[in-house]
């Protein structure tokens, strides 16, 4: 079994059920392995909840790298756009088993803080790309517990719409 399948398997329990489920023998069981098979890859509840944070991290980091844009916000907007439309909404259910924990959620925390003031200051009208940064939230927020809420055909709105704000032209 890979590390990534058992981190799946933790936030699916997540999703479902709740940080109170979230149990080594749960996430085993559902995962299909023994205790014993978690374990050796992760040696903890407080471990494993560490990983599932630690993935959803690098994971928005690539998928911003690997977005096009002028800006550091074009590709934020776009990798929120690409988390939303692939369904893999990790955040409610990592800061969910992370709760009540603040080490566990301080590298969540730092990462917030580095993706909501990373190249502010050089964008063409920072509080534009603030507000797009934020709606991002929301979109993420929002599809996280209601996955069929947008449509494609929305969220091409809604992408077409926040990038219009962050044309120069755009601003008043």
């Amino acid at each position: 079994m890979r590390r990534d399948e058992l981190l799946d398997a933790a936030e699916a329990l997540l999703c479902d059920q709740g940080s109170a489920a979230l149990t080594l023998a749960a996430v085993a069981d559902r995962a299909g392995v023994s205790k014993g098979g978690l374990l050796y890859h992760f040696s903890s509840k407080e471990a494993l909840i560490k990983g599932m944070v630690e993935r959803l991290i690098d994971d928005f980091d690539q998928l911003m790298a690997e977005q096009p844009g002028e800006t550091y916000t074009e590709r934020h907007l776009r990798a929120t756009l690409a988390s939303v439309r692939s369904g893999r909404l990790r955040r409610w259910a990592v800061v969910t088993g992370a709760s009540g924990n603040l080490f566990l959620l301080a590298p969540l925390r730092e990462a917030m803080t580095r993706w909501h003031r990373e190249g502010l200051s050089e964008e063409p009208d920072p509080l534009a790309s603030q507000i797009v940064r934020l709606a991002c939230e929301g979109l993420w927020d929002v599809a996280s517990h209601d996955p069929d809420l947008n449509t494609e055909s929305d969220l091409r709105a809604l992408e077409d719409r926040l990038m219009a704000l962050l044309k120069p032209e755009a601003m008043p």
